[in-house]
């Protein structure tokens, strides 16, 4: 019988607590949502993690543990632990999957592994967001149709400061006119990290099907695969004899 899949669902967890709006959207947290919809899936152990919590609840044993790590931030970005985010990105290299949600694009650990500023446009006035799958063989846009349509997000435009994408899945359209790259894979050491743009944390972009159904895609996408593990450095015998 295969290993579950251990998924941490990682959020800043701050405007649920401060914004009646956002409450009412995510009474306990866009993370308990999304650990939700991933445990009803068969292979998937979700567990959740915040800000708040000691080492922002991603102690060693956690992080160790942890087959893939979802992150959405937003207000608090600079609170997160620097030591903390070495070791996400020292597990990223060694194999851990990480899924980089909405406001998480300028998260330290996404800054980090991309090496840019990961800066873009932005608008919120609520307008309709039309995400079109342009790689419909690639695993993350398994039983998704042409597009998702999102009636109400925030506009994230180009560019978008980051280093071309693997793989490029999800483009999105605006009502506005703007379009963005907002489904993007990566391959970082032994680890895949893939960005997915919506979540605006005043709509409900986490409840709808398709939403799921494509986190729950990168998930599986993300996993560690059990390839070979090398071996780096100075190799005194050589594999042939000379």
């Amino acid at each position: 019988m295969s290993k579950s899949i251990q998924v941490t669902v990682w959020n800043e967890f701050r405007h649920e607590k401060k914004n009646e709006k956002v409450r009412a959207v995510y009474p306990e947290g866009m993370h308990t949502v999304i650990a939700n919809f991933l445990n009803k899936q068969e292979g998937i152990e979700a567990r959740t993690a915040a800000l708040d919590e000691p080492e922002h609840g991603l102690t060693d044993e956690v992080l160790n543990s942890t087959d893939v790590l979802t992150w959405w931030g937003h207000t608090a970005h600079g609170e997160v632990s620097d030591e903390i985010v070495e070791k996400v990105h020292k597990r990223v290299l060694e194999g851990m999957g990480l899924i980089v949600l909405h406001s998480g694009h300028f998260s330290k650990i996404f800054r980090k592994l991309m090496g840019t500023t990961c800066d873009l446009k932005w608008r919120e006035i609520g307008e309709k967001e039309r995400l079109w799958v342009i790689e419909p063989g690639h695993p993350i846009a398994d039983g998704i149709g042409e597009y998702i349509e999102l009636p109400h997000e925030e506009m994230y435009g180009e560019h978008f400061d980051i280093p071309a994408p693997d793989t490029l899945v999800f483009v999105s359209w605006f009502a506005g006119g703007e379009v963005f790259r907002s489904g993007c894979c990566y391959h970082r050491g032994n680890g895949r990290i893939f960005y997915f743009r919506p979540g605006h944390e005043t709509f409900p972009i986490y409840h709808q099907d398709d939403i799921q159904k494509v986190i729950t895609n990168a998930v599986k996408w993300a996993a560690p695969v059990n390839g070979p593990q090398y071996k780096r450095g100075h190799v005194p015998e050589p594999l042939e004899k000379l």
